[in-house]
Parts: C-alpha cells; sequence; structure tokens
C-alpha cells in the first residue's frame, strides 16, 4: 500500500485537550450503508484526533461493524494513531479487492463512456440476477472477498475483552428466529462481523454455533440498547447513513426498493429513540426520580442532504475517489459537530428526538 494513504491522515494537525477541560467519554452508534460507510470512516478519523474525547463503546452494524472492529484491532496495537492508520489500510483495501468486481462500475467505464451509467448499469445487473437467483445458486461456494480483507487488517484476538479499550457490540439478523443477535467482545471473530454485513441477496447466511445470521440492519440499525445497559457514559453520538427524510417521492423500482430498505433499516432506530424520549419525559417530568431508569443524551451526525443525492448503486462503489470523497464529508461533518456540541457532551443531548424521530 501506498504509505501516502496511511501518511495523510496521520499527519493532519491533532486538536490538543484545553487546560483543565476534562476529556469526554461517548459511546457511538454506527450505521450500515456499504460503501456509504466511507462517510463513518471520515467521522470517526476526525474524532480519533480530538484528545479530549474517550470512545468507551460502540455499537455497530453492517459496514459499521466492519469499521468499528478495525478501529478497535487498531486502537488495541496503537491507540487513536493505529486507528486511524488500521482504517485508511482497511478501506484503501476495500477499494483494491473489489478492482475485480464485475459489479464495479470502474469497468463499465469503457462500454458506457460515463462513470454514473455504468454505475446503475452494474446495480441493475447485479439486482436482475439476484432476483433470478439466490446466492446459494450464484455463489455456490460460499466466497465472499471480505472475509480476507478482514482476517489482513483486523487482530481478532486483541478485540477480546481482557485487550480490547472499547467495549464493542455488533448486531445480526438470527434468519429462523427474526430477532437480533448482539455479539459482544467475547464472541467477536471474523464470522460474526461477516454475519452482520450478510446481505441475504448476495451472500449465504452465515453459520456460527449452529445459528443462521443476515445482516443486522434488518433487526438493530444500529441497536442502542447495548450502550445504554453496558457501558457507562450516558453520551451516544450515532453516525447515521440512511436518510430519515427524502422529499422527493420515488417512482423507478429502482427508487422504491431503495426507499423501502431505508425505511425498514430505520425502523428499529426510530423504535429506540421513541422509547429513550419517553423514558426522558419521565425523567424531565419527575414521574420517576429514584434513578431506576438512566437518562440517555443523544447526538447525530449525518449527511441527509448528501446521502439523498447518491443513487442505490452507489452502495456498491468502492472506487477510491468516492471512498475519500466521502471520508473528507464524514471529517468536515465530525469538524463541524465538535465545533458546535463539545461543550454539550454530558450535559444535554444536541438531537431533537420528537422533531427527528417522533
Amino acid at each position: 500500500m501506498d504509505g501516502s494513504v496511511v501518511m495523510e491522515s496521520l499527519t493532519r494537525p491533532h486538536r490538543t485537550p484545553t487546560p483543565g477541560v476534562d476529556i469526554k467519554s461517548i459511546n457511538l452508534a454506527l450505521q450500515g450503508g456499504g460503501a456509504h460507510g466511507a462517510f463513518t470512516w471520515g467521522v470517526l478519523d476526525r474524532l480519533l484526533e480530538d484528545d479530549r474525547i474517550r470512545i468507551e463503546g460502540i455499537s455497530a452494524t453492517s459496514a459499521g461493524a466492519m469499521n468499528a472492529a478495525v478501529l478497535a484491532s487498531g486502537m488495541a496495537a496503537g491507540g487513536h494513531a493505529g486507528a486511524k492508520e488500521a482504517l485508511a489500510k482497511f478501506w484503501h483495501r476495500i477499494s483494491r479487492a473489489a478492482l475485480l468486481s464485475p459489479l464495479q462500475p470502474t469497468l463499465l467505464d469503457r462500454l458506457f463512456g460515463n462513470h454514473s451509467i455504468a454505475q446503475s448499469a452494474g446495480f441493475v445487473f447485479f439486482d436482475l440476477m439476484t432476483r433470478l437467483f439466490s446466492p446459494y445458486q450464484l455463489n455456490p461456494l460460499n466466497q465472499n472477498p471480505l472475509r480476507q480483507v478482514l482476517l489482513d487488517n483486523v487482530d481478532f484476538a486483541a478485540l477480546n475483552p481482557t485487550t480490547c479499550p472499547i467495549k464493542l457490540y455488533l448486531a445480526a439478523t438470527n434468519v429462523r428466529t427474526g430477532k437480533i443477535k448482539v455479539f459482544d467482545n467475547s464472541e467477536i471473530g471474523v464470522d460474526a462481523v461477516l454475519a452482520s454485513s450478510c446481505l441475504p441477496f448476495l451472500f449465504q447466511a452465515v453459520e456460527i454455533d449452529h445459528e443462521a445470521y443476515w445482516d443486522g440492519g434488518y433487526a438493530g440499525n444500529p441497536p442502542i440498547f447495548p450502550l445504554i445497559y453496558n457501558c457507562s457514559s450516558s453520551d451516544v453520538l450515532i453516525v447515521q447513513l440512511s436518510p430519515m427524510r427524502r422529499e422527493e417521492l420515488p417512482h423507478s423500482s429502482v427508487e422504491i426498493l431503495d426507499r423501502v430498505n431505508e425505511i425498514s433499516f430505520n425502523s428499529s432506530l426510530l423504535r429506540e429513540m421513541r422509547a429513550i424520549r419517553f423514558v426522558t419525559r419521565l425523567i424531565d417530568d419527575g414521574t420517576v426520580v429514584d434513578g431506576s431508569l438512566r437518562h440517555m443524551l443523544i447526538h447525530v451526525i449525518a449527511a441527509d442532504d448528501v446521502m439523498t443525492r447518491l443513487s442505490v448503486a452507489s452502495k456498491l462503489d468502492a472506487d477510491w475517489k468516492f471512498l475519500t470523497g466521502l471520508r473528507d464529508i464524514g471529517r468536515e461533518r465530525a469538524e463541524q459537530w465538535l465545533d458546535a456540541h463539545f461543550d454539550h457532551l454530558g450535559v444535554e443531548s444536541t438531537v431533537d428526538l420528537q422533531a427527528v424521530y417522533m
């Protein structure tokens, strides 16, 4: 790998803590979204530069689970700088591995002469094939290139509770029961990460201890409750990839399917946010005063204005320029959030739960 890719991230200036200011602990909740997870990479890259912030726990799904595992492994090996380097290497490896995929628009550009048309053509072909054939027919050997990428970039032994500096909770969906399964540090191996990101139309279900799992987004994208039950910090920062609202009504079959998936993948988060809002009102109104319920502080970094302009096909686009563009947007949004809301950590929520999630 070109060392400049890593150095580009490592040599950016770090924000040093103001004298007398305590380090603030936060939890992260990372959504899935395929290649759009590069936005989350950018958010994490910027947060890791702020020495005033300590990440206590991460709950994550799909691409978010990959980001979480890579970050935790890198941090276990080399602190914040190690985490930044690990994330840069991982996404560069994802881009290189995708070059051989027939679904990548870069291989169709020469045929169509236009990247966006080639991207759409690749997705339409993919969508057609998955409607006609299951992954058990298309991929009988159950090959998943992500497995080797993860094995090469994550030290899974370092994720166990005795060595990992971060509490990890990766969500998958039990195929037989439809219930959510949350893998914690003691259970996380490469199969758990693959289970969390297993798209059922592309890959065979991932079997772990005689149970079959699909993408965690169907049951929790991401789940918040593990952070409430298991972490001391009351601050939860959600890195949201799936738009909550779209102004334009979808008309094409692809647009309709994309919006159906967005609504489905956001539904579990909406339910948890409603529950958190309900508990918050009980505490604020003085109905519950015995401390039996926790007052959670919710924060969000998102880019709906960007994500709503991207096609569903772009979730499969691992072109390096596209990924680093999303990374840079993620860094920018994280910078804006830190400037506007760092002082609110530990004090109050910075998102209006009623307006956004009710």
